[in-house]
């Protein structure tokens, strides 16, 4: 019985041994660099396995790679957003070095159209923007604030500021000096008053627009 299990045994290994000498390539240093095919970006940490082999690598935040694989391997290169790309490595090489240049494809993914309302119902809606208060834009503030009424209302409620008041001052201190030692005169009984003030009134100066 042991006997058998020893023959089992070596006759299991020398198979395994000779299928594994026959599918093995020449062992090679792969690399190169993965970009995508719309831009010519380098695809950072793409994913990159050895088909049937738990060996594999990912590539740097430039999208190039380099490990060490075998002739006649099949890789798979894998982005997130991109579509899947094999590419299997030329048996007959000569060198031990071989680089290549993988473009990959976006992977679009094209949604049917959503809507949301926040409205249940299109009456809801309907009633909604019927009552929309919608605010003024710029044209109609700058026309609000040019009005003639809000305008004469705020320069009738404006006060004087610290320069018209000095200027004021100086004008009432000048007619003193003026008049120093005398009565100042009263435009009521000055003629030339009045005629300034008929000449005005018969050209419509107080006409309101």
């Amino acid at each position: 019985m042991r006997l058998l299990f020893l023959l089992f045994f070596l006759f299991s290994t020398s198979i395994i041994h000779a299928n594994t000498g026959s599918n093995s390539g020449k062992i090679i240093q792969f690399s190169g660099v993965i970009m995508s095919s719309d831009s010519l970006i380098g695809l950072p940490y793409t994913h990159i396995i050895i088909k049937n082999k738990l060996r594999g690598t990912a590539s740097n935040a430039e999208g190039v790679f380099s490990f060490v694989a075998e002739t006649g391997d099949t890789i798979i290169f894998s982005a997130l957003g991109y579509n899947d790309e094999k590419y299997v490595i030329p048996e007959n090489l000569d060198e031990k070095r071989y680089s290549i240049i993988k473009l990959m494809t976006r992977d679009t993914v094209h949604l049917s159209e959503t809507i949301v309302y926040p409205w249940p119902t299109k009456e809801q809606f309907r009633e909604a923007f019927l009552s929309l208060d919608l605010p003024d834009d710029d044209l109609e503030r700058a026309k609000r604030n040019l009005d003639r009424e809000i305008l004469r209302e705020m320069g009738a409620a404006m006060t004087m500021d610290p320069r018209e008041n000095q200027s004021y001052y100086l004008r009432r201190e000048a007619e003193k000096f003026y008049y120093a030692g005398q009565r100042p005169p009263m435009n009521i009984f000055n003629p030339f008053a009045w005629a300034k003030f008929i000449e005005a009134w018969q050209n419509g100066d107080f006409r309101r627009d």
